[in-house]
C-alpha cells in the first residue's frame, strides 16, 4: 500500500484555513508571508425601480401615478400584466408637458367662469312674473328651471339647472340666487318676483 503524504506547505486547503488574520488591517498573511487582500461586503444595494403605473393597482396607485417598486415585483408581476411602464426621460419630459396642458385648461375654464359670473353680476335685477294671491303671495313657486329659462331668454347662455341655488320662493320680492359656475366660483344673481 501506497501512503499519501500531506505537506503543510503544499497542501492550499490547509493555508487557506489557517490564516493569521489581522484586524487593523485590509490584508491578510498567510503562514508562509505572502498576503491576500481581503474583500469586505457592503451592505447590499436595494433594487428599486421608477414606474409609472398603466391602471389602478390595488394597495399600490392609481393609473398615472408615478411610484418606486422593487424590481422583482415589477420585473415578475406588473410588466407581464401591463400595469405598468418603466421611467425614461422622455416619458418624464411628455408627463410634465401634460400637466402642464391641463393645468392650463384648468386655468382657462376658470377664467371663463369668471367672466361669466361677471356678466350675470352686471344684469341687474331678473324679473319674474307669477300669478299672484291674498297679499305677497304667489300661486306655486319659482324654481331653478325658471331662472334657468330666464336667463336663456335675456342672456342666450346655457345653464345646467343643477348648478342653481335658490331660496324657496312663495312671496313676491327681491331674492339672491346663487350659481355654482365652478368649484372656486359662484356667481350672486338677484331675482325680482312680482305678481301681475
Amino acid at each position: 500500500m501506497a501512503s499519501t503524504s500531506l505537506s503543510w506547505n503544499s497542501s492550499s486547503w490547509l493555508n487557506n484555513r489557517c490564516l493569521t488574520k489581522n484586524m487593523n488591517s485590509e490584508t491578510t498573511k498567510l503562514m508562509n508571508g505572502t498576503s491576500v487582500l481581503t474583500v469586505v461586503a457592503q451592505k447590499k444595494a436595494k433594487k428599486v425601480r421608477k414606474i409609472i403605473l398603466k391602471d389602478d393597482v390595488a394597495e399600490l396607485g392609481k393609473k398615472g401615478q408615478l411610484i418606486d417598486v422593487k424590481a422583482g415585483f415589477l420585473r415578475n408581476f406588473l410588466l407581464p400584466m401591463g400595469m405598468a411602464q418603466i421611467v425614461t426621460p422622455e416619458l418624464l419630459k411628455e408627463m410634465k408637458m401634460e400637466e402642464e396642458r391641463i393645468e392650463a385648461e384648468k386655468k382657462r375654464v376658470k377664467e371663463e367662469a369668471q367672466q361669466l359670473a361677471l356678466i350675470f353680476e352686471t344684469v341687474g335685477a331678473f324679473k319674474v312674473k307669477r300669478k299672484g294671491g291674498k297679499g305677497k303671495q304667489i300661486f306655486g313657486s319659482v324654481t331653478a328651471q325658471d331662472l334657468v329659462d330666464i336667463i336663456k331668454a335675456q342672456l342666450q347662455r346655457d345653464v345646467d339647472k343643477r348648478i342653481v341655488s335658490l331660496p324657496e320662493i312663495r312671496e313676491t320680492g327681491e331674492y339672491v340666487a346663487e350659481l355654482k359656475l365652478h368649484p372656486d366660483v359662484t356667481a350672486r344673481v338677484r331675482l325680482t318676483v312680482f305678481a301681475n
